[in-house]
């Protein structure tokens, strides 16, 4: 594998993390939400 091609595999790596840290802190705050209405039902 050249340098670049580390670099780029390098920077997806961390985009991908970073989008998995947004996905899972939205799906608990749906979660969040979701039971908060429920008791007020």
């Amino acid at each position: 594998m050249e340098i670049s091609e580390a670099r780029k595999l390098k920077a997806l790596e961390e985009e991908n993390r970073k989008l998995k840290k947004l996905l899972a802190e939205s799906m608990l705050d749906v979660s969040t939400l979701k039971e908060m209405l429920g008791k007020n039902f």
